[in-house]
């Protein structure tokens, strides 16, 4: 079996299986496994500019938001379709604007501008907060949360929702990847300079992967405030752009399954160790430093490395 056709049947084994689940998880594991596809949507976005690209973000929240509030604030106008793509175009027009300006620096500065950025992104929503309920933020009521004839406040067609979502994030991450786009995007995170050299233009591609994980960012933004009716400011601080750096570098920076798998494992495990201590996060930090100290892969980049070559 050739190995695309190994990581085609892995792939779709773990949406087979996410779809089996719908019909056996009990109702809280149920809520809790839907909304860590949306937001292992969210880190697939992170992954490929910071896993495939070698670009690290720490402003990632603004597209999350943009998404958000992009849907949130028209769906009652507009309706949930186009508000839908109303938040990630928003979502990704910001991405354009903000991947052509932080695109002129690299390194730190990269890291540093794309921070400012989202930061002046939080203060803009705290800003306009007649409209935005700033900090409090707002429910989106539950008779805007239909899509066609779906009640997408019911748990199961939200479940579906989510998955949908999902799918959609990996197949394109995944088809991403063996594309020649990006194996250039690679390139370039292992050596820029020789990428350049080999006549590549390194900043229309860096360009174009910031889009690209603006938009899957944008769009899980829209799907979460939409699937689980809230929108709010805490969305666009700083520890919703540093959420998905360490769920993707938990599951492993540029591996496709990497993104689901890290965030699993952070949301259980604060999960589980909430239930025991009211220092939960404490284990969480230790948990964290073992992984770092053990599996500096992460853990589907240490599954790479040690058993499937092949993986993506």
């Amino acid at each position: 079996m050739s190995d695309l056709r190994k990581s085609l049947v892995l792939h779709g084994g773990v949406l087979v299986l996410l779809f089996g689940l719908q019909f056996v998880l009990p109702a809280y594991h149920h809520g809790v496994v839907a909304r860590v596809m949306v937001m292992a949507s969210y880190a697939i976005g992170y992954n490929v500019l910071f896993g495939y690209t070698g670009l690290l973000s720490l402003g990632h929240a603004m597209f999350f938001a943009a998404g958000m509030y992009g849907m949130g604030l028209t769906v009652g106008v507009l309706g949930t379709a186009p508000a839908l793509a109303f938040g990630v175009v928003a979502g990704a027009l910001l991405a354009a604007v903000v991947g052509a300006l932080a695109l002129r620096t690299a390194g730190v500065a990269f890291m540093i501008v794309t921070l400012m950025f989202a930061q002046a992104g939080y203060l803009t929503i705290l800003y306009f907060g007649t409209y935005t309920r700033g900090d409090e933020g707002f429910v989106i009521p539950q008779a805007q949360r239909v899509l066609g004839a779906v009640d997408l406040s019911d748990p199961a067609n939200r479940y579906f929702a989510a998955l949908a979502l999902f799918a959609l994030c990996l197949m394109v991450s995944l088809r991403l990847v063996h594309t020649s786009f990006g194996r250039v995007l690679i390139a370039i995170r292992e050596n820029e300079e020789r990428a350049r050299m080999l006549g590549y233009n390194v900043f229309a591609r860096k360009w174009a992967a910031v889009v690209i994980s603006g938009t899957l960012s944008a769009a899980a933004g829209a799907f979460y405030g939409l699937l689980f009716g809230y929108a709010g400011a805490s969305f666009a601080g700083v520890q919703y752009s540093i959420f998905p750096l360490l769920w993707v570098l938990l599951g492993g920076a540029g591996t496709v399954l990497g993104p689901l798998v890290g965030t699993l494992f952070m949301f259980y495990l604060i999960d589980l160790s909430s239930g025991v201590t009211s220092a939960y996060m404490l284990i969480a930090g230790v948990a964290l430093v073992l992984l770092t100290l053990f599996a500096q892969q992460g853990l589907m980049g240490e599954v790479r490395a040690r058993v499937w070559r092949w993986l993506p």
